[in-house]
């Protein structure tokens, strides 16, 4: 990633900016996030956690299936870059998983068994509040000091999008935001699930088919999330043959 353009840079935040409106989608958002920053990467892969209204991390968007699983094996195990970043609020960047088994001992190895090699994670902060966390999973992926300026920038970005809402200004309103977000993603998940087994796909093809459907149809993807699990036969292009 050492040699993005300027230009490609440019198009990048252009991209993220356009979804800034009103009525928008927090878990399209993310989603779309994840993949640009992914995009970035020659090898890398991008997965994001947002915290709960109890502190709580959970998985909420990822550029595909494999950096999903990252983030819910540190969910799981309760290690990883992307828990040090919203411990800390600060940067973890160029952590060879091969050597991290001391720093991580549950997270590094399975990660290095799913063929990454690095890690990264950059901490999603509303001024002296973290909520949540962004990691990229990389083939010997580094990251210069401006490459991670760059990330934390579209970390900081995603933060933006979450209190786009010119109503948003006090910090129960932002919890519930977090919250219903959290709430959609884990009916997405159950989507994409019913989709794969109903057309015979992988997560990330199923996923693809929901999205698609939203967008020619003019539809949020919570909501169409929301129509597959409660009522598939509705949707019969997004069913079984």
């Amino acid at each position: 990633m050492t040699t993005v353009s300027a230009e490609r840079l440019a198009t990048l935040f252009v991209d993220v900016a356009d979804t800034l409106v009103d009525d928008f989608d927090v878990v399209e958002f993310l989603q779309m996030l994840t993949r640009r920053v992914a995009g970035l990467f020659g090898t890398g892969e991008v997965g994001l956690m947002l915290a709960d209204h109890r502190g709580r991390l959970a998985f909420m968007a990822a550029s595909d299936e494999s950096a999903r699983l990252m983030e819910l094996f540190q969910l799981q195990y309760g290690d990883g870059p992307c828990l040090d970043a919203f411990r800390t609020a600060r940067p973890v960047t160029n952590v060879n998983l091969a050597a991290a088994t001391a720093k991580w001992p549950e997270f590094a190895p399975r990660a290095a068994q799913a063929g990454f090699q690095s890690a990264h994670a950059f901490p999603l902060r509303l001024r002296k509040e973290v909520i949540g966390a962004m990691g990229v999973f990389g083939s010997a992926t580094e990251l210069d000091e401006a490459d991670a300026h760059i990330v934390q920038s579209l970390a900081d970005v995603a933060v933006i999008g979450l209190l786009q809402e010119r109503a948003i200004h006090r910090g129960e309103v932002l919890t519930g935001q977090l919250q219903g977000a959290l709430n959609s993603r884990i009916v997405i998940e159950q989507a994409k699930g019913i989709v794969a087994q109903a057309r015979g796909v992988s997560p990330d093809a199923a996923f693809s088919l929901i999205r698609d459907y939203a967008r020619r149809n003019n539809r949020r993807l919570s909501e169409v999330a929301d129509t597959i699990v409660t009522n598939l036969p509705s949707l019969p292009h997004l069913g079984g043959h």
